[in-house]
């Protein structure tokens, strides 16, 4: 039996457990860091007498880091390893939220968010891989979207840190507690261990063995015959352009469209809903409390999709839930009482961040090893183009046609998105469930 067959055969055990929680911690302090700009944005706004486009321009530039740290990362992954890579940007975007902290004008926070950014678009795509690759194939959609529901856990403290924090201490508190993830980093390194596959991939066999082994010995599985490695051929590099070859154009096409449309559509909203709020009446104090509960339905949603990715697949899943995405932004835009905010506001985060886990767990099932990196941190790069467009084009569209008017038309333009990336999903998507990562 090869690395893969040894690795997909393995029942879950608490090894598997123990590096999706110590991956997920990572994947939480990245979604802290995201969350903490948008609830400090407010107080931005309020301190400096910042137009809505000069606000809009702080999660663009951190957007433009997230990009190019995607791409770079990706393909670092699949030449240095997952492990190292990932270790790096936490330590990376943790020094540079310090760093905004500390900020004295727009212009230093706005060199500290993008160094955030090449940290935090580093990482999620190099972490998800590595848990796709260490996990079971009968679970492993579902543990990656258990992985991605981490990001709720990010937001509910980035919620708490600021509703609590922020109105009696000040902004900057919010960006100094994101340090942390340059302290956890150390401990991460003891917890989770390279990828075997891209071991054994580079031509590190025996390395690979080794880590497959403690595994099998965790899960009481003897390996009567093992692959020597002997006849290993270490594949040559590769290159970008194969990205579009023939075998995988198609699958590249979809990837990269899914994630424009989604990345757009939820930093076009989660970026700017507490500054939405206040420009329809609340307090500050109260739009943090409404955007907390909102975050709270984020949970279900990752929980429900995390049950079904396995059941009735990838597809099925990322349809479901971008089409559900579509519909509760159009009423968003259309609530006009604090109830029907909440409502709609809930069901917004719910199939919104399903949607996230299903795009995690289904974009490195794509790929072949020697390109998972590269391909889905490229995905993730495309992707953050629309994270880079819509918080500036939402508070030009807010700015130019006014509170009233701008908030409406802010989420007609969501919904659209979110609705034509489900039906490119449905067109061009092809199904991985059940597929071995190898094919």
């Amino acid at each position: 039996m090869n690395i893969a067959q040894r690795l997909d055969r393995l029942p879950l055990i608490p090894a598997h457990w123990s590096i999706l929680m110590a991956t997920g911690i990572g994947w939480m302090f990245d979604a802290m860091d995201v969350g903490l700009v948008s609830f400090v944005m407010p107080a931005l706004q309020k301190d400096w007498h910042l137009l809505p486009t000069e606000l809009g321009l702080i999660g663009s530039l951190g957007m433009i880091g997230m990009a190019i740290g995607a791409a770079v990362s990706g393909s670092l992954a699949d030449r240095w390893g997952r492990r190292t890579v990932i270790l790096f940007t936490l330590v990376l975007f943790g020094l540079a939220t310090g760093l905004a902290g500390l900020a004295t004008g727009l212009t230093m926070m706005l060199v500290a968010r993008f160094l955030v950014g090449l940290g935090l678009g580093g990482e999620l795509p190099v972490a998800s891989t590595l848990v796709s690759e260490l996990s079971p194939a009968s679970v492993r959609g579902r543990m990656v979207v258990l992985l991605e529901s981490f990001w709720a856990w990010g937001w509910i403290i980035a919620a708490l840190v600021s509703y609590l924090l922020i109105p009696q201490y000040g902004w900057r508190i919010a960006f100094l507690i994101g340090v942390a993830p340059a302290l956890f980093a150390a401990y991460m390194r003891k917890i989770i261990p390279e990828s075997p596959r891209f071991l054994q991939q580079v031509g590190r066999y025996e390395e690979a063995d080794a880590i497959v082994s403690r595994l099998e010995q965790a899960a009481g599985i003897k390996t009567e015959v093992k692959d020597t490695g002997t006849d290993l051929v270490k594949e040559k590099k590769f290159p970008l352009a194969e990205l579009w070859s023939d075998s995988l154009r198609r699958r590249t096409l979809t990837l990269w469209i899914l994630w424009l449309g989604i990345n757009f559509g939820y930093y076009g909203f989660v970026t700017w809903i507490p500054t939405l709020l206040v420009g329809k009446g609340f307090l500050i104090i109260k739009s943090l409390q409404y955007v907390l509960i909102m975050t709270l339905a984020q949970l279900p949603g990752y929980f429900s999709a995390a049950y079904l990715i396995e059941v009735i697949g990838r597809k099925a899943v990322l349809i479901i839930y971008l089409t559900g995405t579509a519909v509760a932004a159009y009423f968003f835009g259309q609530s006009s009482t604090v109830i029907q905010i909440m409502i709609w506001g809930c069901f917004l985060y719910f199939f919104s961040l399903g949607a996230w886990g299903a795009v995690y767990a289904y974009t490195p099932e794509n790929y072949p090893t020697r390109a998972r990196g590269t391909g889905s941190g490229w995905a993730a790069a495309v992707g953050r183009v629309g994270a880079i467009a819509a918080p500036y084009l939402v508070g030009f569209i807010y700015q130019s046609l006014g509170k009233e008017n701008g908030y409406i038309s802010v989420f007609v333009m969501l919904t659209a998105v979110f609705a034509v990336t489900a039906l490119v999903v449905l067109i061009l998507g092809v199904e991985t469930l059940e597929k071995p990562l190898e094919e």
